[in-house]
């Protein structure tokens, strides 16, 4: 009988359009309208076998029977080609989304690669043009006879000489926060290791740096985003978590390199806080250029904890 080998592909079809709605079920993130639609298309099934037994277990079929069983067959066909167009409309936005998350990781990087260039002009500019300038003050007051001045004048003569020394050592800092030469010239553990050494001014503040990355080198892009992200977190638990330890982990595998950071300090509410007043706006969008992820968890008196994951 037709209507016999109907059913039986309807049957097959309505497993089929199961059996896809299923499989998008983690895409819709379990949402519960899509894990109903998804039972009503078992139970539809269940309905399809009974369907099919009927008509085989039976000698003669009702024009109101074969009608039903006739409607079955479309229905199964109708469920099964659009559970198969829907499965293609979810890969489409799947791929759209992708295409938005590209771009917007592209935009961050140009962004964060201007705002790199920038510094590094800045630092050229303070080393090459106000450091020499510096430096030719002092040799102008170190050539002074101070045995034909007043004792006075060579207190001032002191004070002039150790403030011009307290320039060149700040033009020096910032050049270098501008633009890290250690990172360009040494790798990504050097300048983190030699950063925490130079805060470290307070005993009370320790930090501990645990890394795989030893002397291996990878993108600039990577490299001084994980190290200004370093920075700023380190900075922030300076300045406002109160704490007495902080915490580094940087382990790169095969395809990514994981990066963890926690302190001991007061911690706050994530929800709350005010993103751009902790830099953080500044963490997700280097995060983001590199297309990686960024988590970060902390409440009131428990400190703060991040894991950030970036593709290599």
């Amino acid at each position: 009988m037709i209507i016999l080998s109907a059913l039986i592909l309807s049957v097959y079809m309505q497993l089929g359009a199961f059996v896809i709605t299923v499989s998008l079920i983690k895409k819709t993130k379990f949402n519960i309208a899509w894990i109903s639609i998804s039972l009503g298309l078992f139970l539809i099934f269940i309905r399809r076998l009974v369907d099919l037994y009927v008509v085989i277990t039976a000698t003669t079929l009702s024009e109101q029977e074969l009608f039903n069983s006739w409607l079955a067959v479309v229905i199964s066909t109708t469920l099964f080609v659009a559970s198969f167009y829907i499965r293609k409309i979810f890969s489409e936005l799947a791929r759209l989304k992708q295409i938005r998350l590209d771009n917007e990781s592209n935009v961050f990087s140009a962004i964060i690669q201007t705002e790199e260039k920038e510094r590094k002009y800045f630092a050229t500019e303070l080393h090459d043009g106000l450091g020499p300038i510096l430096s030719s003050i002092k040799m102008a007051l170190s050539a002074i006879n101070t045995s034909l001045v007043g004792d006075l004048n060579k207190q001032i003569l002191q004070k002039t000489e150790h403030a011009v020394d307290s320039a060149i050592e700040t033009t020096k800092e910032i050049s270098n926060h501008l633009n890290p030469h250690l990172l360009e010239r040494f790798g990504l553990e050097k300048a983190i290791i030699t950063f925490v050494d130079h805060v470290l001014v307070d005993e009370t503040f320790e930090v501990v740096v645990e890394t795989n990355i030893n002397e291996s080198r990878y993108s600039y892009n990577l490299e001084v985003s994980v190290y200004r992200i370093v920075c700023e977190l380190i900075n922030n638990t300076i300045k406002h978590a109160g704490a007495s330890a902080a915490r580094i982990f940087i382990f790169a595998h095969e395809d990514k390199m994981e990066f963890v950071y926690d302190d001991n300090g007061k911690g706050f509410d994530c929800k709350q806080t005010n993103m751009a007043g902790h830099g953080l706006i500044n963490i997700t969008s280097r995060v983001k250029s590199l297309n990686g992820t960024f988590v970060m968890e902390s409440k009131a008196g428990t400190g703060i904890y991040v894991k950030i994951e970036l593709p290599l």
